[in-house]
């Protein structure tokens, strides 16, 4: 099983400096992935602009959105960046996608909460136009540049709803799960590969997860309290319950990659939730 970490461009006043020598420690370690996460009201980074970031320091770690809320942004758009960062990358991107569970998200943007679904829908058909050379719409020429990746940057959707596995199941080369219990992501991720033998596709989707995490003896409070802030729009009895999955000792995160990797996941990301750099140095010696 692969081990990737995740960028702390979600925490509320991470540095510049911070970010890069993050994602350059990444790369020169055990890791197989950086990524990121995504809100829009939120004081975090956007993540597509912080992966270009990284694509400039970083050769070998590929990058990946874990989850892009995709219905929040024009799709033609999306698909151009995405191609540019493969590109910048070299065909190390990894595109997340999802529908997010925020309101104000989609507010933000004058979006339709009611309609994320089936906007989503459309957009990844419009992507994969895209990213395949044709016009996006008539009267419109091809929208490049050309990925490096062939067909487009690798796609993983984040799935729980009946709709959303059909979808991951159609379009995407994997499904993206959160942590939490193995049995249980492990049974949604065999609901995607019936409906990816539904639509008669060959091999078999990547089974992708993330876990949050803050290691150190100062750290533990602080990445709850970070989780806590992040999930607050849950309510506070969830937000609690989220703090408290956060794995702060090298115990929690050995059953964590133990136990997934019985259920055969392709790869775990751990996500940060402070921004000491020591992060990335604890976590590289628990999983070398």
């Amino acid at each position: 099983m692969k081990i990737g970490i995740g960028l702390p461009a979600n925490i509320p006043g991470v540095s510049r400096d911070s970010v890069l020598e993050w994602a350059r420690k990444a790369d020169s370690g055990p890791f197989s992935s950086v990524g990121i996460i995504d809100r829009v009201v939120y004081p975090n980074w956007d993540p597509l602009v912080a992966l270009a970031a990284a694509a400039a320091v970083t050769q070998r770690v590929r990058l990946m959105t874990t989850i892009l809320i995709a219905p929040v942004r024009d799709a033609t758009l999306l698909a151009k960046q995405a191609a540019s960062i493969d590109v910048l990358a070299g065909g190390r991107l990894t595109l997340g996608l999802g529908v997010g569970r925020r309101e104000d998200d989609y507010a933000a943007v004058s979006g339709r909460f009611d309609r994320r679904g089936r906007r989503f829908d459309e957009q990844l058909a419009l992507m994969k136009r895209v990213w395949s050379g044709e016009n996006p719409v008539d009267g419109a020429g091809p929208v490049g540049p050309e990925p490096i990746q062939s067909g487009g940057p690798e796609l993983l959707i984040g799935a729980f709803a009946p709709a959303a596995i059909q979808r991951a199941g159609r379009w995407a080369d994997g499904y993206l799960g959160g942590g939490g219990d193995p049995q249980a992501a492990l049974a949604m991720y065999n609901t995607v590969v019936e409906e990816w033998e539904n639509y008669s596709r060959d091999g078999s989707p990547r089974f992708v997860a993330t876990n949050a995490f803050a290691l150190g003896p100062d750290a533990a409070d602080r990445g709850a309290a970070q989780y806590r802030h992040y999930n607050q729009f849950l309510g506070p009895e969830a937000a609690d319950q989220a703090a408290r999955r956060v794995l702060t000792t090298s115990e929690e995160i050995c059953q964590v990659i133990h136990e997934f990797d019985q259920v055969g996941l392709d790869e775990m990301i751990f996500l940060p939730q402070v921004t000491d750099l020591d992060q990335v140095d604890r976590l590289a010696e628990i999983v070398g």
